[in-house]
């Protein structure tokens, strides 16, 4: 077994806190089971199909410039740059 360290906010440690109380379990148990239960349920869950379900899509933003929009014109601005 490892040892790590998070750092969780106040709100957050005293709800886990309370729940291993109702649990009558230490901290660091109910840790580990809700970490691996978040990985075992990321490794279940279903794939995006749609691109409404892609988080990553426009969650940032960056400066257009003259080939905007770069996911119309992406070849062109990859050429652009191999040209200089």
């Amino acid at each position: 077994m490892r040892r790590t360290l998070i750092q969780l906010d106040e709100a957050t440690y005293g709800k886990l806190r309370q729940q291993a109380f109702r649990q009558e379990r230490s901290i660091s148990a109910v840790v580990r089971e809700m970490v691996k239960a978040g990985i075992e349920g990321k490794a279940n869950a279903a794939k995006p199909k749609r691109l409404s379900e892609f988080q990553s899509v426009a969650a940032g933003r960056s400066k257009s410039g003259r080939s905007a929009p770069v996911s119309e014109r992406h070849d062109e601005a990859l050429a652009a740059v191999f040209d200089k």
